[in-house]
């Protein structure tokens, strides 16, 4: 298995998310692909990277295919309220939800001895 990380301009996403994360089939190899906003410095982007490959690799061993998350996250950001900040992982119908949970574990121990609040503002003004 491969796992390729990239940070990438905010507006360049598949679609409204500060993480993102595929799979690809590359010369019979398994690719995770992760895209992250470029952000204000690497340890921010990196504990995205590692909410997102916790979350992919949750989905891979539970069977929860990338398409049915896919479709839900588009969904719920087409139907999005103005002023709506919650997470489409943290849904509970949502197919991936376990998954989402675990990543943000991930992320808040990566951040929990650094600056979680400073972190969690950035994101969300992304």
């Amino acid at each position: 298995m491969k796992v390729v990380i990239e940070t990438i301009p905010h507006d360049q996403h598949r679609y409204e998310t500060v993480g993102d994360w595929w799979w690809e089939r590359d010369y019979g190899e398994d690719v995770l692909n992760i895209r992250v906003s470029k952000m204000s410095d690497w340890k921010k982007e990196m504990a995205v990277a590692e909410h997102e490959m916790s979350e992919a690799l949750w989905c891979k061993a539970a069977g929860v295919e990338q398409m049915a998350v896919d479709e839900f996250d588009k969904k719920f950001e087409a139907d999005r309220q103005e002023g709506d900040t919650r997470e489409p992982g943290d849904q509970l119908d949502a197919p991936y939800y376990e998954g989402h949970q675990l990543g943000n574990e991930v992320e808040h121990l990566i951040f929990n001895s650094w600056n979680y609040a400073d972190y969690e503002r950035e994101v969300m003004s992304l």
